[in-house]
């Protein structure tokens, strides 16, 4: 990886923004305060400054176009929508975290137009969006890069090159992976804890001398300990990405254990229906603290359950007895061979040989549980 130098702002410059989620109008926001004019473009329209009509609308007006889209499928809708008006005059920044073949695609439909495509994946959440403090991933030619580093400069704190297009989007993948096993991490610890009866806050008072300690637990920590889930990356994106890792990790035959454990706890937090809260909820399922008015009806349906269980329980006990008792006395009536001590079929056994009653039951009760 190569660290890219510093470039001068270019003047008077017009930039386009597809997508106007929580990062794509932070940074819409951001470039507006730092003098830039900024034309913006949604799948659904918003009450926004400068919204135009179309992707087509926005190249006409723009040479620089951010995509803040959220997955494949989109990113790749937004540039065969824009590709129609693109020209050698434009640069095409993609943002979004996709599979590294389908930032390929991408770069393939605008560079066929002649533009040129920067691949520049991001970390950074909500804040640092509207502070202009991203760090870009980013990939592409030189041309490209050297053309359209002023523009990620406008919005940025780093930019990391890391090579040709699809390699920055391999690089943002693994590096999701590691913070969503973080956060994963420390929702399973918090439980530890609060099973043990220590405060929680003695967890995170730990955590900050702790060599593990990073950013990320800096910010969610305190967050999750307020139950704050308030998104700032959400739980459907975070999934999204641990699932590309999973596909990329099958096609290579690699065993992503921990990541895959991260992806399901997110899957089932979608299935709770929290798929837009901050990806920090997966503690909910450690920390869950139903209210009294909540938890007085449980209880007492697990009581009458437990009841019912019991019943069920000594009726099903009453009808084995009665059942064992009927078997005991055919199998003692019965000239049939009988099983011999070594659990084989006695053929030579004649059929008086006395059995003795606790033998039987034992017999019997081992066939009746499936024990071999």
């Amino acid at each position: 990886m190569k660290r890219l130098a510093s470039a001068s702002q270019p003047k008077h410059t017009n930039i386009g923004v597809v997508g106007l989620g929580i990062i794509g109008r932070g940074i819409a926001a951001h470039l507006r305060r730092k003098g830039f004019s900024v034309f913006v473009w949604n799948r659904s329209p918003r009450p926004v400054p400068n919204f135009v009509g179309s992707p087509g609308e926005l190249a006409e007006l723009c040479n620089y176009i951010q995509i803040f889209v959220s997955d494949d499928d989109a990113l790749l809708q937004s540039v065969e929508q824009l590709s129609d008006k693109l020209a050698p005059r434009h640069v095409i920044f993609a943002h979004s975290t996709v599979a590294p073949d389908s930032m390929r695609a991408a770069g393939d439909i605008v560079e066929r137009r002649g533009a040129r495509f920067v691949e520049a994946c991001f970390t950074g959440s909500k804040g640092a969006a509207e502070k202009g403090e991203l760090v870009y991933y980013v990939g592409g030619t030189d041309e490209a890069l050297r053309e359209g580093r002023p523009i990620l400069e406008a919005s940025s704190k780093e930019i990391v090159q890391i090579g040709p297009v699809g390699q920055a989007s391999a690089i943002k993948v693994a590096t999701n992976m590691i913070t969503a096993a973080s956060i994963q991490a420390s929702a399973e610890a918090l439980a530890l804890v609060q099973a043990q009866g220590l405060p929680l806050e003695k967890f995170v008072e730990a955590m900050r001398v702790n060599a593990s300690y990073s950013d990320t637990l800096a910010m969610k920590l305190p967050k999750m300990l307020e139950r704050d889930f308030a998104p700032h990356f959400s739980v459907k994106h975070m999934l999204k990405d641990m699932q590309i890792a999973n596909q990329i990790a099958l096609s290579h035959y690699l065993d992503l254990g921990v990541t895959a454990a991260a992806r399901n706890q997110l899957f089932e937090q979608i299935q709770w229906g929290h798929g837009d809260d901050d990806y920090s909820s997966v503690l909910r399922k450690y920390l869950h603290e139903p209210s009294p008015a909540y938890s007085a009806e449980p209880q007492h349906q697990k009581e009458l359950e437990q009841s019912d269980a019991k019943e069920s329980i000594v009726a099903s006990a009453d009808a084995q007895k009665q059942n064992v008792e009927s078997q005991e006395t055919a199998l003692v009536a019965s000239p049939e061979p009988v099983l011999s001590l070594s659990g084989t079929i006695n053929t030579t056994a004649p059929a008086e040989t006395p059995l003795r009653r606790g033998f039987l039951k034992q017999l019997l009760s081992r066939f009746s549980s499936g024990e071999e």
